[in-house]
This record gives C-alpha cells, structure tokens and sequence, in this order.
C-alpha cells in the first residue's frame, strides 16, 4: 500500500488536471464570445463574455490555492497545508454573495421601478444558450470529480458554475416571457436564482468551517469502541479527530495491563492504529499508551 503522503500528493495532482481542463474549455468559451461579440459588434455578448471570464479567474485562484495545499508540511505548518483548499472555497463564496446581490438589486429596482423590455439579438440568444449548454456540462463534471476527490474546492468552483447556468437559464426564460407579454418574470426569476445561490453559498459554508475549525470527523464513542476491540486495551480516553474526508486524523490514549512489557505495548499500539485506519479512514493515529 503506498504511503498516505502519495495517496495525498496524487489526489491534489488529479485535482489540478481536473482544473486545467475546466480553465482551458473556459478560456476557449471567453475566446469564442469575444470574436461574436466583435465580429457582430453586440454589446451584450461582449459583457457576457467578461462575465464568463470570472469563470477562468475561479480556475487560476483554484490552482493557485491546490498549488499552496499540495506543499509538504514544513516549521511553520507541521500539519501540512490542506486547509488552504477551503479556505480558497470561502473565497468563491466571496464570488457567489456578490453575484447574488447584484441579481437581487436589479431584481428589485425592476420591480419597483418597471421592467424594461428585453432585447436580444438572434445572435445573443444562440451564445446563451450555447453557454448554458457548456456550463451545465462542465458543471455536472467537475460536481462528480469533485466528490470522487472530496475536494472542497471543486465542489465550491462548480458550485460557482452551476449558478452561471441558473442564471443564464433565467435569462432565457426572461427573454421569452418579455416576448409574451409578462415582463415581471425576468425579475421574479433574478429572486428565485438569488435564493438558489444563496443555499449554494451556504453549502459550500458548511463544508468548509467543520474542517477550519477542527470539528470531529467521527464520534469519540465509535472511536472508542473500535479502539478497545482490539486485544490488550483496557479502555479508550483523551480521544480526538479532525480533518474531512480521506484527511482523516486521530489522537487518543490507550490503557494496557501495568505488567505489560514495553514491547508487547507497542505492538498493542499498532495494533488500534491499523484497525482505525481500515475501519474508520483515518489517514494519520497518533496512540499514546498507559499502563492501566
């Protein structure tokens, strides 16, 4: 089996393909918009073209925070630096919050004020939705390595990208209920696509603080209970646990008989250590042993 630090180092690497092949197909999206945009000389698919390079800037801050997480565990960071990875998902929700605003000014100046007409240009519409069909697949791919992964900052990037295409989608949907009459659709739409990334925001919230503020991974009694299973412990104390997914640690102090030689104790100590690894998923135990 190879070491933990391998496991680690090839799952940041796979993260970072993953990333350049999304940062590689939006540069491609942005590139495409613009040259439409300038060849037809429409403004609005020149501004969403600057909308979707966010998109890109989401890929590079991701790299760059993957880059920074991936780094050995040195003097000033003995622990490694995987919370880096979310603390880089808060800062999409940075992203995120004032997407949301903006949607909800406009939403509500709309409604107080009257919605103007929609245009758009056979043109803009088709950029639109082709838009929506490259978001909807990028998302629905990099949701699913993300999982695979566990990374937190896939899942926030996507999550990012997902609200791109509910936004993109209330467009369309505005644009065709101008075209029949009801204008105050594209404003109730904004509202509903708010909430939306209001609870996208919150998930990746939730993901993310447990693991900043070392909340345990796994319950004291299961570790505890796993940990006296094993032949020669007495009892299980002093117990602790933090990290998320595969990244996974364990603390905790075991007693053993008072006669027990020093070393038959170590391998009673090796012995938890492998049994919560196999059991539980924790990548690193740290065992402290007392005579009983």
């Amino acid at each position: 089996m190879p070491p933990a630090g391998a496991d680690v180092r090839d799952r940041n690497t796979q993260v970072q393909r993953v990333l350049l092949g999304l940062l590689v197909a939006n540069l491609a999206v942005v590139g495409a918009k613009f040259v439409i945009g300038l060849r037809t000389g429409s403004l609005g698919v020149l501004g969403d073209a600057v909308h979707s390079s966010v998109d890109a800037m989401n890929n590079v801050l991701a790299l760059a925070v993957i880059w920074v997480a991936s780094r050995e565990p040195d003097e000033d960071h003995p622990y490694g630096h995987e919370k880096f990875e979310n603390l880089g998902a808060l800062a999409i929700v940075v992203f995120l919050s004032i997407t949301g605003f903006e949607l909800v000014e406009n939403a509500m100046s709309r409604l107080t004020t009257g919605a103007a007409p929609l245009h758009v240009s056979p043109v803009e519409f088709t950029v639109l939705a082709a838009t929506l069909v490259v978001n909807t697949l990028v998302t629905v791919y990099e949701t699913r390595r993300g999982r695979e992964l566990n990374s937190h900052i896939l899942l926030a990037d996507s999550a990012h990208t997902r609200a791109d295409v509910f936004i993109t989608t209330g467009v369309l949907i505005g644009v065709l209920a101008t075209g029949a009459g009801y204008r105050w659709v594209d404003s109730v739409v904004a509202l509903v696509v708010a909430v939306v990334i209001v609870v996208l925001a919150y998930r990746i919230v939730a993901r993310s603080v447990p693991v900043l503020v070392d909340q345990h991974v796994a319950p004291a009694d299961e570790i505890r209970a796993v940990a006296e299973a094993v032949q020669g412990v007495i009892s299980a104390y002093d117990i602790r646990s933090r990290g998320a997914g595969d990244r996974r640690f364990a603390e905790l102090t075991i007693s053993v008989p008072p006669d027990e030689t020093v070393e038959a104790a170590h391998h009673v100590a090796d012995a938890v250590e492998q049994r919560l690894r196999e059991e539980l998923a924790f990548r690193e135990v740290v065992v402290h042993v007392e005579p009983c």
